[in-house]
């Protein structure tokens, strides 16, 4: 019997970090006024990006090259990885995040923490989104 995505998720945040959409507007404005620096992470598909637009600020790192985009041993490391400060996954709902961010800091990265109800929580709750429209960012 395979094990429900849902539990995986639920036992992964257990181990995480989840911030609300209100909290992690208050950390970008604390990175925005001298803080602990941030970097907001994509992990949802292109396509998901062209259809719903973006978090402004966000790098795009799709979630199946994110464990060796983050390894600074791998051929196919980013510097986006490389920044000080703390980190924030996201995808669409929440989900992918959760295991994402449980994998990065399974493997030592962080500090890093994910969205809880991803870029529909986001949406929801008023955060600021660049229309898939718009070039740029």
């Amino acid at each position: 019997m395979i094990r429900p995505v849902s539990e995986l998720v639920a036992a992964a945040e257990t181990e995480i970090e989840t911030l609300s959409p209100r909290e992690l507007r208050e950390a970008l404005e604390e990175a925005r006024t001298g803080g602990t620096p941030l970097t907001l992470v994509d992990i949802r598909d292109v396509r998901e990006l062209e259809r719903e637009g973006r978090i402004p600020g966000a790098i795009h790192a799709p979630r199946g090259m994110l464990e060796v985009w983050v390894d600074p041993a791998s051929p196919y490391h980013r510097a986006d990885f490389a920044r000080e400060g703390r980190y924030v996954l996201f995808c669409a709902g929440g989900l992918r995040s959760a295991l994402a961010t449980k994998s990065l800091k399974d493997m030592g990265f962080g500090p890093v923490a994910h969205l809880g109800g991803g870029f529909a929580a986001w949406r929801e709750a008023g955060g600021e989104v660049v229309s898939p429209f718009m070039q740029g960012n």
